[in-house]
C-alpha cells in the first residue's frame, strides 16, 4: 500500500493569538498564510510536512516571534490553500510559492524551517536558492528525491506496521486505497492512524480527534508523489555559507536513510532529541526548544 502521505507532522493549522492572516495568489493557487508580524526583524519561514497534511505551528512560532517575523502557511491544495484545475504540484510550483509568499511579507532573504516533507522542500530550495537562505533547521527531516524517497516510504510503512499491529495495519491500507482514489476523508481517517502510532511510545493517554486531521487534502497527498520521485536528486556533500541544524528525535520514523543527509550536509550540525520520535517538539519539548533556541540565539 501507498503510505507516503505518512511522512506526517501534526494536525490542522490554527490562527494563533499574535498572527494575522492573508489569502496570497500564487501560480495556479492561493496560499493561505500567517504571519506574526515583527518590524524590522529577520523572517523565519516554517514549512510543514505530508505532502497535504497541514499542522498547528503556533508551539514553534509564538517563541520564534520574539525575535523574528515567522510566517507559516497550509502549501498548495492543502487545508486553506485552493488549487486552479492547472495545477500540477511540480518542485517548481511548491519552490515558487516559497517566494511569492515571503515577497508577500517583504522577506527578500530569510530562514527556513522544514519538519518531514517540509525538511526535504527546504533542502531542495536552498540548494536552488542558497543567497535567499539565512539559515536551514531540518527537523526530521525526510532523506531524499527519487529512489531515497522511496527508501524512505519502506521506512516509514514499516515503522506504521509495526506501531498498528495487524488489524490496524489492514486498516491503514484500506483507506491508502480509497484515499489514492481521491478521498479526502479516506486519508483524514489514515492519519487519525498514523498520529496514534506517532505517539503510542511517549504519550499512552494521546487520542487523535476528527479536529486533528480535518484539513487533510487527497489531491496534494496524490500528486505531489509523483513529482518528488522524478525530481533529480540532490547533490552531496554540499558547502554552505549558512547555519544548518538537523534533528531527528531518538525513536523516529526513518532509518538507513539518514545516511543520505548527513552526505548531502556534511557541516550541518546534527542533533538526536533523547525521548522524542517524528513529533520531536511534541514529544520532549523541553529539549527541542533548548536545542531551537541555540540555534536561532533566543533566550528562553
Amino acid at each position: 500500500m501507498s503510505l507516503v502521505a505518512t511522512h506526517m507532522d501534526y494536525s490542522s493549522t490554527s490562527k494563533s493569538a499574535g498572527s494575522q492572516t492573508a489569502l496570497i495568489e500564487c501560480a495556479e493557487a492561493k496560499i493561505y498564510a500567517a504571519v506574526y508580524p515583527r518590524p524590522n526583524a529577520e523572517t523565519i519561514i516554517l514549512l510543514h510536512g505530508g505532502p497535504g497534511v497541514p499542522m498547528d505551528f503556533s508551539p514553534l512560532a509564538e517563541p520564534l516571534s520574539r525575535k523574528f517575523q515567522v510566517v507559516t502557511f497550509d502549501q498548495r491544495g492543502t487545508g486553506r490553500s485552493p488549487v486552479a484545475s492547472g495545477a500540477t504540484f511540480s518542485i517548481d510550483e511548491y519552490l515558487q510559492d516559497i517566494d511569492t509568499v515571503a515577497q508577500h511579507f517583504g522577506a527578500n532573504r530569510f530562514h527556513l524551517f522544514g519538519h518531514s516533507w517540509g525538511g526535504l522542500y527546504a533542502q531542495i530550495y536552498a540548494q536552488r536558492n542558497p543567497p535567499r537562505v539565512l539559515s536551514l533547521f531540518l527537523s526530521s527531516p525526510s532523506s531524499g528525491t527519487g529512489d531515497v524517497w522511496k527508501q524512505t516510504e519502506r521506512e516509514v510503512m514499516l515503522f506504521n506496521k509495526a506501531q498498528a499491529g495487524a488489524w490496524g495495519w489492514l486498516k491503514m491500507g484500506m483507506r491508502s486505497l480509497l484515499g489514492l482514489l481521491g478521498s479526502d476523508t479516506a486519508y483524514q481517517s489514515l492519519f487519525k492512524q498514523v498520529l496514534e502510532n506517532y505517539n503510542k511510545d511517549f504519550d499512552a493517554s494521546f487520542a487523535a480527534t476528527d479536529a486533528m486531521v480535518e484539513n487533510v487534502r487527497a489531491l496534494p497527498i496524490n500528486k505531489t508523489r509523483p513529482q518528488i520521485v522524478k525530481c533529480p536528486a540532490l547533490s552531496d556533500a554540499l558547502n554552505h555559507r549558512f547555519p544548518i541544524l538537523v534533528a531527528y528525535g531518538q525513536k523516529d520514523i526513518y532509518g538507513e536513510s539518514k545516511s543520505h543527509v548527513r552526505n548531502r550536509l556534511p557541516n550541518a550540525t546534527f542533533v538526536e532529541v533523547p525521548n522524542a520520535g517524528h513529533l520531536a517538539w511534541q514529544h520532549n519539548p523541553a529539549a527541542f526548544l533548548r536545542t531551537l533556541y541555540n540555534f536561532y540565539g533566543i533566550s528562553p
